[in-house]
């Protein structure tokens, strides 16, 4: 059973309708919708979707078991299906798995054709991981300030430090790979193991620099919807890759920020003077 959260036409993956499928448990839809509307806001609010393959609707999904996941569902519809695994009310875990797979709907991610591909999957992990940091540290704030729930202040606290643990655990990861010395070097030395699937240690640690990126321009986070838009996605070679979401971001008029900062931080692409 589906239950439809909102009934307004979609104007684009900000404000596409949510609904929700699965076994909630006794947790109330409408508490549900809630939590996923405000970390929307917080990831997306203030930032250009800039994509041509926007959904007109989100479903997510709630299973008792498994990984968080985009579900590339070939029914030709233009809704993108999110999978996520919580505990009862869990609202800090709620947000963090919606922030990482809604970046992934941000990356074009979404559709029949979108299956994740190497080498070069590990860059959209650690961008849409990064995402869901920064929404994390925005809802915080939002939450200690007018939380969703009456007298619930308080727990923009608890999002803090669920994040904060995060973090703490991703620095970690990267000091003892040596991507905080040189990341060029870093990529370099590890590339076998960076280019392995899914949210690896290597793109977790790699979250981190990323997110200090969204942090310090925010309007970087729109390079994200011209990714994946040229055949083969992220299964072209990493120097092809960033060429063709130069040329994407070109074509959308998006902000090439992230993609000539990342490359050339990978010594993929010559620094600019």
């Amino acid at each position: 059973m589906s239950v439809n959260a909102q009934a307004e036409p979609s104007a684009g993956l900000l404000r596409a309708p949510v609904e929700l499928a699965g076994d909630w448990g006794r947790m109330l839809h409408g508490a549900v919708v809630q939590v996923v509307e405000r970390m929307r806001h917080a990831c997306l609010d203030g930032i250009r979707l800039v994509s041509d393959r926007q959904p007109t609707r989100l479903r997510i999904e709630e299973h008792t078991s498994g990984t968080p996941a985009i579900w590339l569902h070939p029914d030709g519809t233009s809704m993108a299906w999110i999978i996520v695994d919580i505990g009862e009310r869990d609202w800090s875990k709620l947000a963090y798995q919606f922030g990482h797979e809604l970046g992934h709907v941000l990356a074009n991610s979404w559709q029949a054709d979108a299956k994740p591909a190497l080498p070069c999957q590990w860059l959209e992990e650690a961008m849409v991981e990064a995402l869901s940091l920064h929404g994390l540290g925005r809802l915080a704030k939002d939450w200690k300030q007018n939380p969703p729930f009456a007298g619930d202040n308080a727990f923009g606290d608890a999002i803090a430090d669920y994040r904060a643990n995060i973090v703490r655990g991703y620095s970690a990861l990267a000091g003892s790979q040596g991507l905080t010395s040189d990341a060029a070097t870093w990529f370099h030395d590890h590339r076998s193991e960076i280019e392995a699937p899914a949210l690896n240690p290597f793109a977790q640690a790699m979250s981190l620099t990323i997110l200090t990126e969204y942090e310090q321009a925010p309007d970087c986070v729109e390079a994200l919807g011209a990714l994946n838009r040229w055949p083969g996605r992220s299964g072209i070679p990493v120097g092809e890759y960033f060429q063709k979401w130069k040329e994407s971001c070109a074509e959308l008029h998006a902000s090439p920020r992230l993609p000539l900062h990342l490359g050339e931080l990978l010594g993929i692409l010559p620094r600019t003077k």
